[in-house]
């Protein structure tokens, strides 16, 4: 077989500049065997942290190769299956091509249906592990993604000869505020993940230096630190506090947390969906952000992604696109762009009204090229407006009056079985008319979950001493009085 093959270079355009675009491509033959480009591999690890980088297994036994545009590849003459993407905003192509002997180039072209980028609107992945920079700065331009948050983390590895030893990828490459690696409307950016075992993890962006330590507790540690420590830290540093949406919950409540991570890929969905609303009730201002959780070939970069829109005059740096996630100004995605505005104000603002039951007009949009089947506004106290998705690509578009009658809040989603966006909240403000409380259930949620990390520490916590574990347990005592005041209306 390996004598019939012929090395032919590929080229893979933007349509609208004529050049080459970063993208993963696919080739192959009519028995279904991959061919890789030079410099790639046909067979690749696929486990956590193993080669990272430039190569793609998806899960339906699909294989590609992430190229800078162009490539040489050795294939057979004949059909050839040839798939390409680039992102949510470009057309896949999918299609069949002859090969004939001898022939030296394929060229294709990839088009933009979408431009986000026009409207200010920039897509992040904030969660990303062990590609070096060089693979995530390839990837980024390969997947449409502006900037990716590259995150240093402690790992165990395993060694034959004794318990696993730690490690931290990428540490060696903290950037900071500062991209690490960039190219024209792409950059990477080295923070950090600081986690513990049963406290749960953060993500610290926009720090100017690191935030340690980056682990502590089990299995080598005492429960000698907190979430809280690192969060004070990380904005004394300037940076930008993620909660994972799965801990961090006391953190939240005292106003450490600056954005929540909302991924249905972490499970639970909805279940985080209705934790969420219920800390909007209790006046809480906090965006969602979304990121891949990439750490193998399996894993796509910007599967999930956090879109954040600039202000019109600024460009594209790793500062302003920090600030308007900080601001508030986004939506997260698996595919579908949703848009939604109040007033003409989009996620993060405030529309203040001087009396209650002054109407309001919203507006939303959904654009797709994935299978989406509803558009949904919804606002405090439930579902306020739905239309079908149609088209190919997918659009719908909610345009009306709602009669506002206290404080709260207007969110946008659309929906398909495996395709989720959702925005942040644009804030509604009545004078002398706030927001209801949450219904009793899910504030019992919450006071059940700090309840809950108050027992581990009273029993569990390998504290050294009775004072570090009183100052643990504060945290949470805090934690729930502040839910107790805003449920009460005491702010």
């Amino acid at each position: 077989m390996s004598g019939k093959l012929q090395t032919v270079h590929v080229r893979i355009n933007d349509r609208a500049t004529g050049q080459p675009t970063p993208c993963r491509v696919r080739f192959t033959g009519p028995d279904g065997t991959y061919y890789a480009p030079f410099g790639r591999l046909t067979d690749f690890a696929v486990a956590w942290g193993q080669d990272v980088g430039g190569n793609l297994w998806l899960h339906d036994d699909q294989k590609y190769a992430y190229i800078d545009g162009s490539c040489e590849i050795q294939l057979p003459p004949g059909s050839i299956q040839i798939g390409i993407g680039k992102g949510f905003e470009y057309l896949p192509i999918n299609q069949q091509i002859a090969l004939r002997p001898g022939q030296l180039s394929i060229r294709l072209a990839l088009e933009r249906w979408h431009n986000a980028r026009n409207s200010g609107w920039y897509s992040g992945d904030i969660h990303v592990e062990y590609l070096a920079p060089n693979g995530a700065l390839l990837e980024a331009a390969a997947e449409d993604v502006a900037v990716v948050n590259l995150l240093a983390r402690t790992t165990f590895v395993a060694n034959p000869d004794c318990h696993p030893l730690p490690a931290i990828p990428n540490i060696l490459s903290f950037s900071g505020q500062q991209p690490a690696l960039e190219m024209p409307g792409h950059l990477v950016v080295v923070n950090t993940l600081n986690w513990h075992p049963k406290l749960g993890r953060l993500i610290l962006l926009n720090c100017h230096r690191v935030v340690y330590p980056l682990h502590f507790g089990s299995p080598h540690g005492a429960d000698d630190w907190s979430l809280s420590d690192w969060c004070d830290q990380c904005h004394r540093k300037r940076g930008l506090v993620i909660s994972d949406g799965c801990s961090g919950l006391a953190e939240l409540l005292v106003g450490k947390v600056d954005a929540l991570e909302a991924t249905r890929e972490w499970g639970g969905w909805g279940v985080l969906l209705g934790k969420y609303h219920a800390i909007l009730g209790l006046g809480y201002r906090l965006p969602l952000v979304a990121g891949s959780g990439k750490r193998s070939n399996q894993q796509v970069v910007g599967r999930f992604r956090t879109y954040a829109q600039l202000l019109n005059d600024q460009d594209l740096t790793y500062a302003n696109w920090i600030e308007a996630v900080r601001a508030g100004r986004t939506f997260i995605s698996n595919g579908p762009l949703v848009y939604l505005t109040v007033n003409g104000e989009g996620p993060g603002s405030i529309v203040e009204l001087e009396n209650p039951r002054k109407t309001v007009h919203i507006h939303a949009e959904a654009h797709s090229v994935f299978p989406i089947k509803e558009l949904i506004v919804m606002a405090s106290g439930g579902v306020k407006e739905t239309v079908v998705v149609e088209g190919d690509p997918a659009r719908a578009l909610l345009d009306f009056e709602m009669s506002v009658e206290r404080s709260g809040w207007v969110r946008a989603g659309c929906y398909g079985s495996n395709q989720t966006a959702e925005t942040s909240p644009v804030y509604i403000q009545v004078r002398d008319q706030p927001a209801p409380p949450p219904e009793a259930e899910d504030l019992r949620f919450l006071f059940d979950e700090l309840d809950e990390m108050v027992g581990w520490v009273r029993t569990e916590a390998r504290c050294e001493t009775d004072q570090q574990r009183d100052r643990l347990v504060g945290i949470f005592l805090a934690a729930k009085e502040e839910l107790r005041k805003r449920a009460a209306g005491i702010k």
